[in-house]
């Protein structure tokens, strides 16, 4: 994929990477980069199910932090992956995520890391937060989503299709039209039938609903990442099954649950004009943590490829590098 990344650090590769046992058949992909004495962090990739790419080492200084990248249950380098015609979920939740992440941190033998995610990442490093708050030492937020109602509804039931009704109808084409009321249930049968014959448009429909919408201007490469078969399986099972479950959490509840963690210096970065995640959950977070610094990035949509958006986070990593 080529993207301009003239905001980031040079690319770097890793000193160390390895598989984590975590139970339930599965072995978690993680990787290490930069400064082995340095300021730990973590980063969370989106999705879920999207895993990590190398270009994403590049938001840290390498010679101040220890950077940890890790591919979550199903995708990327983990396995058993999602994209297997016959792959099981039940073992992939957020509670199995956050107990993975405090395993690894436990195996690197890590007291405390910064916690940096975009996205669904946005989402698991408020929970882990939440379920760790000790060690977590400072927070960095992109993208802000946190699974409620009306923002699965506005994105994936119809709502954003006002901005991108060509793109939309793309969407709806593997759902028969009396089961359009509910779209991630209707995708949901679709993605969990075992004959690719089934599964394999489903999710590149999906994949590519997401892939054309996250930046403000159409990006040819994100896109044609994104419909690689294997990947897109593998990403849309994965989002898909945590939506029907919304997240495993009450309504409301990673919002709710700030108050635990308003102690930890938090960046939240929110493009102005992400359609993924609108802005609406952003400053409803923003308004239940004033302490965190909210940035909005007026010329952005949602993703951590653009311009402004890389800027604001290079700015809040080498805030706490010092």
């Amino acid at each position: 994929m080529t993207m301009n990344l003239d905001a980031l650090y040079p690319p770097i590769e890793p000193y160390e990477t390895g598989e984590l046992l975590v139970g339930d058949g599965h072995r978690m992909y993680w990787e290490s980069s930069g400064n082995p004495e340095g300021k730990p962090v973590v980063f969370l990739h989106g999705g879920p199910g999207s895993g990590t790419s190398a270009w994403q080492r590049r938001f840290f200084d390498p010679e101040v932090y220890r950077i940890v990248l890790l591919d979550q249950r199903g995708c990327g380098r983990s396995t058993p992956h999602a994209s297997a015609p016959d792959a099981d979920l039940r073992f992939i939740t957020t509670a199995h995520l956050i107990a993975d992440i405090e395993l690894l941190r436990r195996n690197l033998g890590i007291e405390q890391w910064q916690v940096f995610g975009g996205s669904w990442g946005s989402a698991l490093a408020l929970a882990y937060a939440q379920a760790h708050p000790d060690a977590v030492s400072e927070l960095i937020l992109r993208g802000i989503f946190t699974l409620r109602r009306e923002e699965l509804e506005w994105f994936y039931e119809g709502g954003a299709a006002a901005l991108f009704p060509d793109l939309w109808e793309e969407f709806l084409a593997p759902v028969p039209v009396l089961e359009r009321s509910r779209m991630i249930e209707a995708y949901h049968r679709r993605l969990c039938d075992p004959d690719p014959a089934v599964h394999e448009p489903a999710a590149l429909a999906w994949s590519r609903w997401e892939a054309s919408t996250v930046t403000l201007r159409p990006d040819a490469a994100q896109i044609a990442a994104m419909s690689d078969p294997r990947t897109a399986t593998a990403f849309a099972r994965i989002e898909n099954h945590f939506f029907v479950h919304r997240g495993w959490w009450s309504e409301g509840q990673l919002i709710a649950g700030v108050g635990g963690i308003r102690h930890i210096p938090t960046v939240i970065v929110q493009g102005r004009h992400d359609v993924c995640t609108p802005m609406m959950t952003a400053w409803d977070l923003h308004r239940a943590w004033p302490e965190a610094e909210f940035v909005v990035v007026d010329d952005a949509g949602h993703s951590a490829t653009e311009p402004g958006i890389q800027r604001a986070l290079r700015a809040a990593t080498d805030r706490f590098a010092r």
